[in-house]
């Protein structure tokens, strides 16, 4: 098929364009290229055919005048369509497999997900097109209380109670919902240009990963490494369950300190400790009274006891431990070990006893005696009341706390010790910190190791049980009549566990499950893994694609997640999960803050790409640095939309300077060139020599930057790149060749212009897939899908004295263009000059003198190289473009020297009464020694400043002067 595309002219940039390529071709108010009426007329005539897509997915009528974002989800099913996502298997190559990072089914995109996705498939784009099977496997994961919670809000709009359903009829609604709304996060994902293997998806409670779920508890068990114990736990009363670290938030609130005697047993009526605590009602939990063996204040008391208030005389011991801080409050702290987490690790270091006073629906329990069933909240309100009555409350003042909130439900978490079911973590924790050191497993950035190691060597058992009904039930079964703690069944299922239990106790024995369930991030950790097939290792997906080569994610869940997977890959399948660990950071807002609903300043991801483009948005977030947070703003991603429209233009512009699809005979002559060999470089013009060199430069550099995952260095290096090199020199240069040279000269700069910009879409399409492949499909000869297309070649040839070459060849252009600049010299109008330089210079800069004269608007007839100054030298402006290269510009060409005098002379008048002003500031002793220093410095700035102006202004007048004298107005 053949997609006919009409133009009525070699238009390039478009007005919303971030900048121009050659401001010396454009009026102040339309920027249109000066072209001669013949050649205008002649280009306007011409259509151009090139190849589309088969299935008339990329054809249109025209190419448009920008990119269409409506289209990225056409190019996406067309992609998915034709099973470009999905890997070939070669046994001869390692595959490149990434297992994404489950996002919670209950979720809708953010730009934590927007990272995640755009850096994984920069990594998966990229190997793709080097040719290795590569595989980014999918999945959500069911988030055990954030579904759950879900659900019940949706059943509470109805007027009914989870407990009223009933565990079963409960369970069966939530997978209702999930089946109804939990594709949403996927379609959203797709949105981003995720090339994922959707054929091989997954959810963590399908069946194949709760098989691996089960076999993992029960493998751990047999192995000693899971065990039933009293622990302390995040307790969330409202939720009844306990819940991860993770899963709790603190933040800085507004609180108070209360001040409460504690009498000392056997002394005066005088003689007590006044505590400081945030939580009185935990009072009834206190198992001693600490300070801090240092402190003088109260060393004669240790040893003794104190008796605890509103306990009808209950004594505990005065203790010493270095840890008690003496400036906190009055220095005496209240040991509550069943309600701090401080305080259960000192009393379990000192043999004291834990007394927990709380219910777990957040009330005292009758430990608290009188106030039993109070709330937490109420009951410290009555019991201050109580204090101050009976002459035992000093004071209240206020304090800033660090409240631990649920991040699902914002309720205060309350520290809780409780029965709960663990995996013992030293062990596994060993031969992970092993294969960090042996180099099994690289963290990326390699700072992060050390904190990978620090909570490693200090690892604690993971609680992995929650009082849920959505999840993983745990595979233990008790028996009825015995006692739970000591006789209870693992097995993979309730007729094993029934088997095993008849063995153990009789045909009549009866048995019931745990009704927990297991940790979300259980089968998290299992993840690599179980979505492959095992724990069936004989399956084809575990075999081929196992263990996985990366796993990318955010460094704050570098141990809640990566650190575990590390852990049970290594102990089930003896090697670790994965070879690298890229860990991002955090998208914040323009002044760094984080971004909440609260502050205002979340960024959604789905409404900016409908504002700026996918493309837009994903150069954006990938040009960050691994590990360090990335400050989001519109202006970057204004920027950065303003970069794919550039990357349009510079599309239109080549295609619309290509020949017919029937123009065999220049199809010929284009196709001729092999600049991937050195004696095609040699033969080379300047101008194109010094592109396609830096071209191969660029290969070798972002190929290595690419294998590094040095993305942010990618993107720099291709932007600067494309829009530095390509589209302000080389597009620009190449219009001598197209416009005014002829012959030869033309299918050079077409086949130049059409393989630089080939390589600058593979370079670019990991990080910008969409506006790289609808261009692509535009492009004639081409073979394949650009997803699918092989990666440039590295090591090409180049040219360096070809780059030193035309760099001066820039110099030159730069300093002719920044003079017309200053003495605003009209763009249309044509200038003489003498270019002034060694014979070598001379003779590649001359031999390029259309491309000069087309880049700073020379006039082409009276350009004069040579290797000593004109003799108008009084009369013309002296340019300094480099070391032995300099240009002269005869100022009657450039201006009307008569006006020009008269207007730098005002000028000169106003900037001389200004540095007045400034000087009699400065003069002033009471400005100098009253005012600001910053503002003193200020004016001292402007001072030296205008001076420096004062001398240029009158330096430019004398030149003027002398070279047609007129009488001063």
């Amino acid at each position: 098929m053949l997609l006919l595309m009409a133009f009525s002219g070699p238009s390039f940039l478009h007005p919303s364009s971030a900048s121009r390529l050659n401001p010396l071709l454009f009026t102040k108010h339309r920027r249109s290229f000066a072209l001669s009426r013949f050649r205008f007329r002649r280009l306007h005539q011409r259509q151009l055919a090139v190849a589309a897509s088969a299935n008339g997915v990329f054809t249109s009528p025209e190419i448009a005048k920008t990119f269409d974002f409506a289209s990225e989800e056409r190019i996406y099913k067309w992609w998915e369509s034709q099973g470009y996502f999905r890997p070939h298997y070669d046994q001869d190559t390692v595959p490149f497999v990434i297992s994404m990072p489950p996002p919670n089914v209950t979720g809708s995109l953010h730009m934590g997900h927007a990272m995640f996705v755009t850096l994984e498939d920069i990594m998966v784009r990229y190997n793709r097109m080097k040719g290795r099977p590569t595989l980014w496997l999918p999945g959500t994961d069911h988030a055990g209380i954030a579904t759950q919670l879900v659900v019940e809000r949706m059943l509470a709009s109805e007027g009914i109670k989870r407990v009223e359903l009933g565990r079963d009829e409960f369970t069966k609604r939530v997978w209702e919902w999930k089946e109804k709304y939990g594709g949403t996060i996927t379609n959203q994902i797709k949105r981003l240009g995720a090339s994922c293997d959707w054929t091989k998806e997954h959810f963590t409670l399908d069946d194949q990963l709760s098989r691996a779920v089960i076999e993992a508890f029960v493998r751990l068990h047999e192995r000693g490494l899971i065990y039933q114990g009293s622990y302390m736990v995040n307790w969330s009363p409202n939720l009844q369950t306990a819940v991860s670290d993770l899963e709790v938030e603190y933040s800085e609130e507004s609180g108070t300190l209360y001040h409460i005697k504690y009498r000392v047993a056997g002394g005066s009526s005088s003689d007590y400790l006044t505590v400081a605590t945030t939580r009185p009602e935990t009072l009834f939990g206190d198992v001693a009274i600490a300070v801090n063996p240092q402190d003088d204040r109260y060393s004669k008391y240790v040893g003794m006891t104190a008796i605890v208030p509103m306990t009808y005389g209950r004594h505990v011991p005065i203790i010493s431990d270095k840890n008690v801080d003496k400036d906190f409050g009055t220095g005496v702290l209240k040991i509550s070990p069943g309600h701090d987490h401080n305080d259960y690790l000192l009393a379990r270091k000192l043999g004291l006893p834990i007394l927990n006073v709380m219910n777990k629906d957040g009330t005292l329990n009758k430990v608290a005696g009188l106030y039993c069933g109070l709330d937490r909240f109420e009951a410290r309100k009555k019991l201050w009341t109580d204090l101050e009555e009976m002459g035992l409350a000093v004071k209240k003042e206020a304090h800033t706390l660090r409240v631990p909130r649920s991040q699902r439900g914002g309720e205060i978490i309350e520290p809780l010790v409780s029965k709960q079911w663990f995996v013992t973590m030293e062990p596994l924790a060993e031969k992970a910190l092993r294969a960090v050191e042996k180099g099994e497993l690289t963290i990326i950035p390699e700072r992060f190791e050390k904190i990978y190691n620090h909570w490693l060597s200090n690892i604690k058992d993971w609680c992995i049980s929650r009082q849920l009904w959505w999840g993983h039930r745990i595979p233990v079964w008790y028996i009825v009549g015995k006692n739970p703690e000591e006789d209870y069944i693992v097995a993979r299922n309730a007729d094993e566990a029934l088997e095993q239990a008849q063995k153990k106790y009789g045909k009549d024995v009866e048995i019931y499950q745990d009704p927990d369930v297991l940790d979300t991030w259980f089968s998290s950790a299992l993840w690599p893994f179980s979505t492959l097939g095992w724990p069936d290792e004989t399956a084809e997906d575990f075999k081929r694609f196992y263990p996985t080569t990366m796993l990318e994610t955010g460094h704050d869940i570098l141990f809640f997640w990566v650190a575990r997977m590390v852990m049970m890959g290594i102990e089930f399948t003896g090697t670790v999960p994965f070879s690298y660990i890229y860990l991002h950071g955090l998208i914040r807002d323009s002044q760094g803050r984080k971004m909440s609903k609260t502050l205002g300043n979340v960024i959604d991801p789905l409404d900016t790409i409908k504002e700026f483009g996918t493309d837009a948005l994903r150069f954006t977030l990938a040009l960050g640095t691994a590990g360090q947070d990335l400050n989001l703003s519109t202006e970057r991603l204004t920027s950065n939309k303003a970069f794919t429209n550039k990357l349009w233009n510079a599309g239109k512009f080549i295609l619309q300077n290509l020949p017919t699809q029937n123009d065999s005979q220049s199809w010929d002559s284009i196709l001729s060139f092999e600049f991937e060999k050195d004696d095609c470089l040699l033969k080379l013009p300047l101008p194109e020599c010094w592109i396609v060199s830096e071209l191969h430069s660029l290969i070798d550099v972002v190929t290595i930057s690419y294998d590094k995952f040095f993305f942010g260095d990618v993107g720099r290096d291709v932007y600067n790149f494309f829009w530095g090199d390509f589209a302000d020199w080389y597009i620009e240069a190449s219009k001598a060749r197209l416009y005014q040279s002829g012959g030869d000269s033309v299918a050079l700069a077409q086949a130049v212009l059409l393989y630089v910009f080939k390589n600058i879409l593979k370079l670019l399409h990991p990080f910008m897939p969409f506006v790289t492949e609808e261009l692509w499909q535009a492009l004639p000869n081409r073979k394949e899908a650009l997803i699918i297309s092989h990666w440039p070649q590295i090591s090409l040839p180049r040219q360096a004295s070809a780059v030193k070459k035309f760099e001066n060849l820039k110099l030159l252009t730069k300093a002719i263009r920044n003079a017309r600049a200053e003495y605003s010299v009209e763009p249309a109008k044509r200038i003489s000059a003498s270019i002034v330089a060694s014979e070598e210079v001379n003779q590649y800069i001359s031999g390029e003198k259309e491309v000069l004269a087309l880049l700073t608007r020379l006039d082409l007839r009276n350009v004069r190289f040579a290797n000593s100054p004109p003799g108008n030298v009084d009369q013309s402006v002296h340019l300094v473009a480099g070391e032995g290269l300099e240009a002269y510009l005869p100022l009657a060409d450039m201006i009307d020297i008569s006006a020009e005098v008269q207007r730098l002379s005002k000028r000169l008048t106003k900037m001389k009464m200004e540095y007045d002003g400034f000087i009699a500031r400065l003069s002033s002793p009471s400005f100098v020694e009253k005012a600001p220093k910053d503002i003193v410095r200020g004016v001292r700035e402007k001072a030296v400043e205008a001076k420096e102006k004062i001398a240029l202004t009158e330096k430019r007048l004398s030149l003027l002067r002398s070279t047609a004298p007129v009488p001063d107005c």
